[in-house]
């Protein structure tokens, strides 16, 4: 369970805002990832697009959120786990795209593979991207 909006703020020490806090109950309301365009249509578009692109920038640089990267190139953003924090955010675990939906979920318990790299390579991050059909839309595909 997540602490509430006004508690991860004041941990972050980051003031509060109404952006902030609405942005932040979106994905504290989810279990899935959102892209940009998603948290405005949620939003129902009472705020303009470069405030809440500085809100997400915010939150990821400060470990409440991460990226997540899906099969159709679009950046969407997902919870950190509680241990996550500006100095420490650590997300190579798998997430899970359904076919039909298109939600995207973050798998935390299931990790990326250990991958050896080629001579003179240096990875960074990894992700790994599952695609199939959720529990919601089971049976459908």
């Amino acid at each position: 369970m997540h602490p509430s909006v006004d508690k991860i703020l004041a941990s972050n020490k980051i003031r509060h805002t109404s952006i902030r806090e609405e942005v932040l109950g979106e994905f504290l309301g989810k279990d899935y990832a959102m892209s940009q365009p998603d948290l405005e249509k949620a939003l129902g578009n009472q705020h303009d697009r470069v405030t809440i692109y500085r809100t997400l920038s915010l939150f990821l640089d400060k470990g409440i959120l991460h990226k997540v990267l899906d099969d159709a190139g679009a950046m969407k953003f997902a919870l950190c786990p509680e241990t996550c924090s500006e100095h420490d955010h650590d997300h190579e675990h798998v997430h899970f795209k359904c076919t039909i939906c298109g939600q995207t979920e973050c798998f935390e318990r299931m990790e990326v593979p250990h991958f050896t790299m080629p001579p003179g390579y240096a990875m960074q991050e990894a992700n790994l991207l599952i695609r199939g059909t959720c529990p919601r839309c089971g049976g459908k595909g």
